[in-house]
Protein backbone atom coordinates (compact mmCIF):
# COMPACT_ATOMS: atom_id res chain seq x y z
CA UNK A 1 0.00 0.00 0.00
CA UNK A 2 1.35 3.26 -0.98
CA UNK A 3 1.86 5.08 1.91
CA UNK A 4 0.03 8.32 2.40
CA UNK A 5 2.05 11.38 1.82
CA UNK A 6 -0.51 14.34 1.90
CA UNK A 7 -1.32 15.88 5.16
CA UNK A 8 -4.93 16.47 3.92
CA UNK A 9 -5.01 12.63 2.87
CA UNK A 10 -4.21 11.37 6.21
CA UNK A 11 -6.27 13.90 8.06
CA UNK A 12 -9.57 12.18 5.44
CA UNK A 13 -8.36 8.71 6.29
CA UNK A 14 -8.07 9.21 10.18
CA UNK A 15 -11.32 10.80 10.06
CA UNK A 16 -13.16 8.72 8.12
CA UNK A 17 -11.30 5.69 9.79
CA UNK A 18 -12.68 6.68 13.55
CA UNK A 19 -16.13 7.40 11.76
CA UNK A 20 -16.29 4.20 10.60
CA UNK A 21 -15.21 2.49 13.98
CA UNK A 22 -17.45 4.45 16.11
CA UNK A 23 -20.33 3.51 13.85
CA UNK A 24 -19.84 0.12 13.98
CA UNK A 25 -19.43 -0.25 17.67
CA UNK A 26 -22.52 1.03 18.25
CA UNK A 27 -24.41 -0.47 15.16
CA UNK A 28 -22.86 -3.61 17.14
CA UNK A 29 -23.70 -2.39 20.77
CA UNK A 30 -27.00 -1.75 19.30
CA UNK A 31 -27.78 -4.78 18.08
CA UNK A 32 -26.34 -6.44 21.22
CA UNK A 33 -29.24 -4.65 23.47
CA UNK A 34 -31.68 -5.21 20.99
CA UNK A 35 -31.21 -8.89 20.75
CA UNK A 36 -31.17 -9.20 24.43
CA UNK A 37 -34.36 -7.07 25.12
CA UNK A 38 -36.07 -9.61 22.35
CA UNK A 39 -34.93 -12.67 24.30
CA UNK A 40 -36.00 -10.99 27.49
CA UNK A 41 -39.57 -10.42 26.25
CA UNK A 42 -39.43 -13.89 24.50
CA UNK A 43 -38.25 -15.64 27.78
CA UNK A 44 -41.52 -13.97 29.50
CA UNK A 45 -43.69 -15.55 27.18
CA UNK A 46 -42.33 -18.49 27.50
CA UNK A 47 -42.74 -18.44 31.11
CA UNK A 48 -46.34 -17.22 30.30
CA UNK A 49 -47.36 -20.17 27.50
CA UNK A 50 -45.93 -22.25 30.23
CA UNK A 51 -48.35 -21.12 33.14
CA UNK A 52 -51.25 -21.62 30.38
CA UNK A 53 -50.26 -24.92 29.47
CA UNK A 54 -50.38 -26.00 33.53
CA UNK A 55 -53.95 -24.49 33.83
CA UNK A 56 -55.81 -27.71 33.10
CA UNK A 57 -54.84 -31.70 32.60
CA UNK A 58 -53.79 -32.47 29.26
CA UNK A 59 -56.96 -34.98 29.11
CA UNK A 60 -56.63 -37.90 26.58
CA UNK A 61 -53.30 -38.01 24.39
CA UNK A 62 -55.36 -39.40 21.68
CA UNK A 63 -58.36 -37.17 21.91
CA UNK A 64 -58.69 -33.72 20.56
CA UNK A 65 -56.52 -30.75 21.42
CA UNK A 66 -56.44 -29.91 24.75
CA UNK A 67 -58.85 -26.58 25.57
CA UNK A 68 -55.37 -24.68 27.00
CA UNK A 69 -53.68 -25.15 23.36
CA UNK A 70 -55.93 -22.38 21.82
CA UNK A 71 -54.84 -19.73 24.15
CA UNK A 72 -50.80 -20.74 22.77
CA UNK A 73 -49.39 -18.83 20.31
CA UNK A 74 -48.79 -20.31 16.86
CA UNK A 75 -45.51 -22.17 16.93
CA UNK A 76 -45.33 -22.77 20.60
CA UNK A 77 -43.77 -26.03 21.51
CA UNK A 78 -45.40 -28.60 24.33
CA UNK A 79 -44.30 -31.52 25.33
CA UNK A 80 -45.16 -34.25 27.84
CA UNK A 81 -41.77 -36.50 29.43
CA UNK A 82 -42.44 -39.11 31.88
CA UNK A 83 -45.84 -40.94 33.33
CA UNK A 84 -48.02 -43.72 32.42
CA UNK A 85 -48.42 -42.44 28.54
CA UNK A 86 -44.83 -42.06 28.22
CA UNK A 87 -43.31 -38.98 25.57
CA UNK A 88 -45.61 -36.94 23.74
CA UNK A 89 -44.70 -33.43 22.07
CA UNK A 90 -46.73 -30.56 19.72
CA UNK A 91 -46.24 -27.62 18.15
CA UNK A 92 -49.46 -25.39 17.96
CA UNK A 93 -50.10 -24.32 14.42
CA UNK A 94 -51.37 -21.23 12.92
CA UNK A 95 -55.33 -22.04 13.25
CA UNK A 96 -57.38 -22.74 15.41
CA UNK A 97 -56.74 -26.34 17.04
CA UNK A 98 -54.48 -27.09 14.42
CA UNK A 99 -51.39 -28.49 15.52
CA UNK A 100 -47.93 -31.02 14.61
CA UNK A 101 -46.51 -33.64 16.27
CA UNK A 102 -42.98 -33.60 17.15
CA UNK A 103 -40.72 -36.49 16.82
CA UNK A 104 -38.89 -38.96 18.47
CA UNK A 105 -35.51 -36.78 18.16
CA UNK A 106 -36.66 -33.88 19.29
CA UNK A 107 -38.34 -35.40 22.40
CA UNK A 108 -35.07 -37.04 22.61
CA UNK A 109 -33.43 -33.90 22.84
CA UNK A 110 -35.72 -32.40 25.15
CA UNK A 111 -35.70 -35.66 27.63
CA UNK A 112 -31.81 -34.89 27.90
CA UNK A 113 -32.56 -31.39 29.69
CA UNK A 114 -32.50 -30.83 33.19
CA UNK A 115 -35.31 -29.05 34.74
CA UNK A 116 -33.89 -25.82 36.33
CA UNK A 117 -37.53 -23.28 36.67
CA UNK A 118 -35.41 -21.14 34.13
CA UNK A 119 -35.48 -20.27 30.48
CA UNK A 120 -32.30 -22.53 28.15
CA UNK A 121 -31.48 -21.82 24.47
CA UNK A 122 -32.13 -24.73 22.46
CA UNK A 123 -31.31 -26.35 19.02
CA UNK A 124 -34.04 -28.85 18.13
CA UNK A 125 -33.48 -31.27 14.71
CA UNK A 126 -35.96 -30.31 12.32
CA UNK A 127 -37.82 -27.64 13.64
CA UNK A 128 -34.93 -24.72 14.86
CA UNK A 129 -34.07 -23.14 17.59
CA UNK A 130 -36.25 -22.19 20.66
CA UNK A 131 -36.04 -20.87 24.24
CA UNK A 132 -37.74 -22.88 26.59
CA UNK A 133 -38.82 -23.60 30.05
CA UNK A 134 -39.71 -26.85 31.74
CA UNK A 135 -41.30 -28.04 35.13
CA UNK A 136 -42.70 -30.98 36.68
CA UNK A 137 -46.25 -31.66 37.36
CA UNK A 138 -46.50 -34.81 39.64
CA UNK A 139 -44.39 -37.32 37.79
CA UNK A 140 -44.37 -35.82 34.31
CA UNK A 141 -42.30 -32.74 32.80
CA UNK A 142 -43.72 -30.53 31.05
CA UNK A 143 -42.18 -28.19 28.96
CA UNK A 144 -43.05 -25.52 26.78
CA UNK A 145 -41.11 -23.60 23.93
CA UNK A 146 -41.37 -20.55 21.86
CA UNK A 147 -39.58 -20.67 18.65
CA UNK A 148 -36.43 -17.44 18.16
CA UNK A 149 -36.93 -16.77 14.59
CA UNK A 150 -38.78 -13.73 14.98
CA UNK A 151 -35.99 -12.69 17.51
CA UNK A 152 -33.27 -13.82 15.01
CA UNK A 153 -35.07 -11.82 12.29
CA UNK A 154 -35.23 -8.60 13.37
CA UNK A 155 -32.23 -8.76 14.91
CA UNK A 156 -30.44 -9.43 11.38
CA UNK A 157 -32.37 -6.79 9.58
CA UNK A 158 -31.11 -4.44 12.45
CA UNK A 159 -28.11 -6.00 12.13
CA UNK A 160 -27.56 -5.17 8.27
CA UNK A 161 -29.41 -1.45 9.10
CA UNK A 162 -26.55 -0.29 11.27
CA UNK A 163 -24.08 -1.77 8.69
CA UNK A 164 -25.58 -0.07 5.56
CA UNK A 165 -26.19 3.33 7.75
CA UNK A 166 -22.27 3.06 8.91
CA UNK A 167 -21.25 2.54 5.26
CA UNK A 168 -23.06 5.67 4.61
CA UNK A 169 -21.42 7.54 7.65
CA UNK A 170 -18.43 6.59 6.59
CA UNK A 171 -19.26 8.31 2.99
CA UNK A 172 -20.46 11.25 4.28
CA UNK A 173 -17.95 11.25 6.91
CA UNK A 174 -15.09 10.95 4.05
CA UNK A 175 -16.70 13.83 1.82
CA UNK A 176 -17.57 16.07 4.62
CA UNK A 177 -13.71 15.52 5.96
CA UNK A 178 -11.99 16.39 2.68
CA UNK A 179 -13.85 19.59 2.59
CA UNK A 180 -13.72 20.70 5.83
CA UNK A 181 -9.71 19.29 5.67
CA UNK A 182 -8.89 21.22 2.56
CA UNK A 183 -10.46 24.25 4.12
CA UNK A 184 -8.59 24.16 7.09
CA UNK A 185 -5.66 23.70 5.75
CA UNK A 186 -5.92 26.77 3.29
CA UNK A 187 -3.94 29.22 5.47
CA UNK A 188 -1.01 26.40 5.66
CA UNK A 189 -1.21 26.27 1.94
CA UNK A 190 -0.96 30.44 1.79
CA UNK A 191 2.32 30.35 4.43
CA UNK A 192 3.72 27.89 1.99
CA UNK A 193 3.11 29.78 -0.98
CA UNK A 194 5.16 32.43 0.50
CA UNK A 195 7.81 30.02 1.06
CA UNK A 196 7.84 29.33 -2.51
CA UNK A 197 7.94 32.87 -3.95
CA UNK A 198 10.57 33.65 -1.65
CA UNK A 199 12.49 30.34 -3.00
CA UNK A 200 12.01 31.64 -6.46
CA UNK A 201 13.85 35.24 -5.64
CA UNK A 202 17.42 35.79 -6.79
CA UNK A 203 19.01 35.61 -3.41
CA UNK A 204 22.72 34.46 -5.00
CA UNK A 205 24.12 38.10 -5.22
CA UNK A 206 23.90 41.69 -5.39
CA UNK A 207 21.78 44.17 -3.02
CA UNK A 208 18.64 41.95 -1.06
CA UNK A 209 15.34 43.30 -0.96
CA UNK A 210 13.59 40.17 0.63
CA UNK A 211 10.14 42.28 1.26
CA UNK A 212 7.78 39.14 0.81
CA UNK A 213 6.34 38.12 4.05
CA UNK A 214 3.51 35.58 5.56
CA UNK A 215 -0.03 37.85 5.51
CA UNK A 216 -0.58 39.08 9.03
CA UNK A 217 -3.92 37.20 9.20
CA UNK A 218 -1.55 34.20 9.35
CA UNK A 219 0.61 35.23 12.44
CA UNK A 220 -1.98 34.68 15.04
CA UNK A 221 0.45 32.17 17.35
CA UNK A 222 -2.91 31.34 19.36
CA UNK A 223 -3.10 28.93 16.49
CA UNK A 224 -0.66 26.32 14.98
CA UNK A 225 -0.61 27.70 11.35
CA UNK A 226 -0.20 31.36 12.81
CA UNK A 227 3.01 30.02 15.07
CA UNK A 228 3.97 28.19 11.26
CA UNK A 229 3.71 31.82 10.06
CA UNK A 230 4.97 33.89 12.76
CA UNK A 231 8.45 31.57 13.03
CA UNK A 232 8.53 31.51 8.91
CA UNK A 233 8.44 35.61 9.24
CA UNK A 234 11.36 35.51 11.79
CA UNK A 235 13.08 33.36 9.91
CA UNK A 236 12.90 35.59 6.84
CA UNK A 237 14.01 38.80 8.87
CA UNK A 238 17.00 36.89 9.77
CA UNK A 239 17.86 35.67 6.32
CA UNK A 240 16.80 39.31 5.25
CA UNK A 241 19.21 40.73 7.57
CA UNK A 242 22.13 38.11 6.45
CA UNK A 243 21.92 38.74 3.19
CA UNK A 244 21.99 42.71 3.51
CA UNK A 245 25.05 41.89 6.11
CA UNK A 246 26.95 39.48 3.53
CA UNK A 247 26.25 42.01 0.64
CA UNK A 248 27.47 44.91 3.18
CA UNK A 249 31.09 42.52 3.62
CA UNK A 250 31.05 41.86 -0.26
CA UNK A 251 30.99 45.77 -0.47
CA UNK A 252 33.39 46.42 1.69
CA UNK A 253 35.91 43.66 0.18
CA UNK A 254 35.58 45.29 -2.83
CA UNK A 255 36.38 48.90 -1.18
CA UNK A 256 39.33 47.41 0.59
CA UNK A 257 40.76 45.63 -2.33
CA UNK A 258 40.19 49.24 -4.36
CA UNK A 259 41.72 50.94 -1.46
CA UNK A 260 44.47 48.44 -1.00
CA UNK A 261 45.25 48.92 -4.42
CA UNK A 262 44.85 52.46 -4.60
CA UNK A 263 47.35 52.96 -1.48
CA UNK A 264 49.87 50.37 -3.65
CA UNK A 265 49.87 52.07 -6.94
CA UNK A 266 51.02 55.20 -5.38
CA UNK A 267 54.38 53.96 -4.18
CA UNK A 268 55.09 51.73 -6.82
CA UNK A 269 54.55 54.33 -9.29
CA UNK A 270 57.41 56.70 -7.23
CA UNK A 271 59.23 54.16 -6.76
CA UNK A 272 59.47 53.39 -11.03
CA UNK A 273 59.74 56.51 -11.80
CA UNK A 274 62.90 56.99 -9.30
CA UNK A 275 64.01 54.20 -10.45
CA UNK A 276 63.98 55.60 -14.66
CA UNK A 277 65.55 59.05 -13.10
CA UNK A 278 68.54 57.36 -11.18
CA UNK A 279 69.31 55.28 -14.10
CA UNK A 280 69.71 57.49 -16.22
CA UNK A 281 72.08 59.46 -13.85
CA UNK A 282 74.83 58.24 -12.06
CA UNK A 283 74.25 57.56 -8.59
CA UNK A 284 77.12 59.46 -7.14
CA UNK A 285 75.16 63.06 -8.65
CA UNK A 286 73.03 64.20 -6.17
CA UNK A 287 69.93 63.30 -8.57
CA UNK A 288 71.11 59.94 -8.09
CA UNK A 289 71.16 60.51 -4.73
CA UNK A 290 67.81 61.96 -3.86
CA UNK A 291 66.01 59.24 -6.14
CA UNK A 292 67.67 56.36 -4.40
CA UNK A 293 66.87 57.85 -1.44
CA UNK A 294 62.94 58.38 -2.43
CA UNK A 295 63.21 54.81 -3.72
CA UNK A 296 64.05 53.60 -0.24
CA UNK A 297 61.32 55.97 1.51
CA UNK A 298 58.36 54.94 -0.71
CA UNK A 299 59.57 51.38 -0.09
CA UNK A 300 59.51 51.50 3.27
CA UNK A 301 55.51 52.69 3.07
CA UNK A 302 54.90 50.19 0.76
CA UNK A 303 56.26 47.71 3.36
CA UNK A 304 54.52 48.94 6.11
CA UNK A 305 51.29 49.04 4.42
CA UNK A 306 51.89 45.58 3.47
CA UNK A 307 52.21 44.56 7.26
CA UNK A 308 49.98 46.12 8.56
CA UNK A 309 46.84 44.34 5.95
CA UNK A 310 48.84 41.28 6.25
CA UNK A 311 48.41 41.92 10.57
CA UNK A 312 44.36 42.76 9.96
CA UNK A 313 44.03 39.50 7.44
CA UNK A 314 46.18 37.25 10.60
CA UNK A 315 43.04 38.89 13.37
CA UNK A 316 40.83 38.63 11.19
CA UNK A 317 41.76 34.55 10.74
CA UNK A 318 41.88 34.07 14.19
CA UNK A 319 45.33 33.98 14.55
CA UNK A 320 45.85 33.90 18.27
CA UNK A 321 47.89 36.67 20.54
CA UNK A 322 50.52 36.22 23.16
CA UNK A 323 48.42 36.24 26.88
CA UNK A 324 50.51 37.09 29.44
CA UNK A 325 50.54 39.69 31.99
CA UNK A 326 51.44 43.84 30.32
CA UNK A 327 52.60 46.67 32.62
CA UNK A 328 50.47 48.81 30.58
CA UNK A 329 51.42 51.85 32.98
CA UNK A 330 55.03 51.59 31.62
CA UNK A 331 54.04 51.27 28.04
CA UNK A 332 51.72 54.43 28.36
CA UNK A 333 55.21 55.94 29.46
CA UNK A 334 57.02 54.96 27.30
CA UNK A 335 54.68 55.98 24.12
CA UNK A 336 53.89 59.70 25.73
CA UNK A 337 57.86 59.89 25.27
CA UNK A 338 58.25 58.92 22.43
CA UNK A 339 55.22 61.38 21.35
CA UNK A 340 56.69 64.59 22.68
CA UNK A 341 59.99 64.02 21.02
CA UNK A 342 58.19 63.11 17.59
CA UNK A 343 55.72 66.07 17.82
CA UNK A 344 57.25 68.57 20.48
CA UNK A 345 54.76 71.24 18.85
CA UNK A 346 51.65 69.63 20.43
CA UNK A 347 51.53 69.27 24.44
CA UNK A 348 51.12 66.06 25.98
CA UNK A 349 50.16 64.92 29.31
CA UNK A 350 50.15 61.62 30.97
CA UNK A 351 48.03 60.90 33.94
CA UNK A 352 48.59 57.53 35.68
CA UNK A 353 46.90 56.23 38.38
CA UNK A 354 49.30 55.77 42.09
CA UNK A 355 49.47 52.07 40.96
CA UNK A 356 50.62 50.18 38.11
CA UNK A 357 48.32 48.96 36.06
CA UNK A 358 48.54 45.42 34.90
CA UNK A 359 46.56 43.85 31.82
CA UNK A 360 46.53 40.68 29.84
CA UNK A 361 47.75 40.47 26.42
CA UNK A 362 50.61 41.03 23.78
CA UNK A 363 52.92 43.41 24.68
CA UNK A 364 54.35 44.14 20.78
CA UNK A 365 50.56 44.80 19.73
CA UNK A 366 49.43 46.93 22.70
CA UNK A 367 52.16 48.98 22.28
CA UNK A 368 50.94 49.17 18.81
CA UNK A 369 47.64 50.25 19.57
CA UNK A 370 49.03 53.23 22.22
CA UNK A 371 50.83 54.44 19.26
CA UNK A 372 48.58 54.37 16.92
CA UNK A 373 46.14 56.32 18.87
CA UNK A 374 49.05 59.17 19.92
CA UNK A 375 49.87 58.90 15.91
CA UNK A 376 46.21 59.47 15.02
CA UNK A 377 45.95 62.65 17.44
CA UNK A 378 49.38 63.94 16.34
CA UNK A 379 48.49 63.81 12.98
CA UNK A 380 44.74 65.06 12.63
CA UNK A 381 44.88 67.57 15.03
CA UNK A 382 46.88 71.35 14.76
CA UNK A 383 50.06 72.37 16.57
CA UNK A 384 49.46 73.19 19.68
CA UNK A 385 46.65 70.85 20.51
CA UNK A 386 46.80 69.04 24.58
CA UNK A 387 46.79 65.67 24.28
CA UNK A 388 46.02 63.68 27.22
CA UNK A 389 46.78 60.25 27.66
CA UNK A 390 45.10 58.68 31.09
CA UNK A 391 45.50 55.30 32.48
CA UNK A 392 42.61 53.39 33.87
CA UNK A 393 41.56 50.61 36.02
CA UNK A 394 40.91 48.44 32.75
CA UNK A 395 42.75 50.12 30.16
CA UNK A 396 43.54 53.67 29.07
CA UNK A 397 42.14 57.07 27.81
CA UNK A 398 43.64 58.75 24.77
CA UNK A 399 41.54 62.46 24.74
CA UNK A 400 42.67 65.78 22.71
CA UNK A 401 41.15 69.58 22.61
CA UNK A 402 41.19 69.25 18.84
CA UNK A 403 38.54 70.03 16.25
CA UNK A 404 37.23 66.33 16.38
CA UNK A 405 36.40 63.71 13.89
CA UNK A 406 34.03 65.19 10.97
CA UNK A 407 30.20 64.27 11.43
CA UNK A 408 30.47 62.00 8.54
CA UNK A 409 33.23 59.81 9.85
CA UNK A 410 32.78 58.82 13.09
CA UNK A 411 30.52 56.23 12.51
CA UNK A 412 32.82 54.58 10.10
CA UNK A 413 36.09 55.69 12.24
CA UNK A 414 37.63 52.38 12.86
CA UNK A 415 36.67 50.89 9.33
CA UNK A 416 40.04 49.90 6.96
CA UNK A 417 40.68 53.04 5.12
CA UNK A 418 38.50 55.02 6.46
CA UNK A 419 39.73 59.03 5.68
CA UNK A 420 36.97 62.16 5.65
CA UNK A 421 37.60 64.56 2.65
CA UNK A 422 39.40 66.98 4.75
CA UNK A 423 42.04 66.33 7.70
CA UNK A 424 40.63 67.16 11.12
CA UNK A 425 43.95 69.41 11.46
CA UNK A 426 42.48 73.41 11.31
CA UNK A 427 44.32 74.07 8.10
CA UNK A 428 43.00 71.15 6.20
CA UNK A 429 46.61 69.10 5.61
CA UNK A 430 46.10 65.56 5.03
CA UNK A 431 49.32 64.65 7.22
CA UNK A 432 49.69 61.52 5.15
CA UNK A 433 48.45 57.78 6.72
CA UNK A 434 46.58 54.84 4.86
CA UNK A 435 43.49 55.00 6.94
CA UNK A 436 44.91 51.61 8.77
CA UNK A 437 45.58 52.82 11.95
CA UNK A 438 42.26 52.83 13.73
CA UNK A 439 41.15 49.72 12.14
CA UNK A 440 44.35 47.84 13.46
CA UNK A 441 43.49 49.84 16.83
CA UNK A 442 39.95 47.64 16.75
CA UNK A 443 41.48 44.32 15.60
CA UNK A 444 43.91 44.29 18.22
CA UNK A 445 41.95 45.42 21.32
CA UNK A 446 39.33 42.68 19.81
CA UNK A 447 41.65 39.94 19.87
CA UNK A 448 42.34 40.57 23.06
CA UNK A 449 38.99 40.74 24.13
CA UNK A 450 38.58 44.77 24.82
CA UNK A 451 36.27 46.78 23.95
CA UNK A 452 37.15 50.26 22.25
CA UNK A 453 34.56 53.35 22.55
CA UNK A 454 35.05 56.41 20.87
CA UNK A 455 33.28 60.08 21.86
CA UNK A 456 34.17 62.83 19.47
CA UNK A 457 32.67 66.61 19.04
CA UNK A 458 34.42 69.97 18.18
CA UNK A 459 37.15 70.79 21.27
CA UNK A 460 36.76 67.17 22.63
CA UNK A 461 37.58 64.24 20.96
CA UNK A 462 37.97 60.70 23.38
CA UNK A 463 38.74 57.52 22.71
CA UNK A 464 38.35 54.63 25.51
CA UNK A 465 40.69 51.34 25.65
CA UNK A 466 39.22 49.01 27.99
CA UNK A 467 41.41 45.48 28.10
CA UNK A 468 40.92 42.20 30.35
CA UNK A 469 42.86 42.51 33.58
CA UNK A 470 45.00 38.77 34.51
CA UNK A 471 42.94 36.73 36.81
CA UNK A 472 41.99 32.71 37.47
CA UNK A 473 39.29 32.86 35.17
CA UNK A 474 40.80 34.04 32.08
CA UNK A 475 37.78 35.84 29.69
CA UNK A 476 38.83 34.45 25.63
CA UNK A 477 39.21 36.49 23.01
CA UNK A 478 35.96 38.54 21.69
CA UNK A 479 35.21 40.30 19.36
CA UNK A 480 35.69 44.05 20.04
CA UNK A 481 32.06 46.15 20.52
CA UNK A 482 33.09 49.88 18.83
CA UNK A 483 30.75 52.12 21.28
CA UNK A 484 30.31 55.60 19.01
CA UNK A 485 29.12 58.34 21.22
CA UNK A 486 28.50 61.65 19.03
Amino acid sequence: MTRLRSLTARLVVTAVVLVAVVSLLMAGATTLVMRQSLLDRLDGEVAAALDRTLEGPPGPRDGPAPPDLRNQAPGTLIVFLGGDLGNEGVVVGDGPGERETVDEAVIDRLALMESDDGVDHVDLPGIGDYRVASTTVGDVAVVVGLPTDDVDDAVTSLLVTGLLLSLLAVVVAGGAAALVVRRQLRPLREVAATAHTVADLPLASGEIDLAERVPAHLTDERTEVGQVGAALDSLLSHVETALRERHRSEQQVRQFVADASHELRTPLATIAGYTELARRHPVDTATGTAALAKVEEESARMTALVEDLLLLARLDAGRPLAREPVDLTRLLLEATEDARVVAPDHRWRLELPEESVEVLGDELRLHQVVTNLLTNARKHTPPGTTVTVRGTDHGFVVADDGPGFPPGLVDSAFERFARGDSSRSRDGSSGGGAGLGLALVRAIVGAHGGHVGLASGPGRTTIEVDLPRPGPNDPGPADADVRQIV
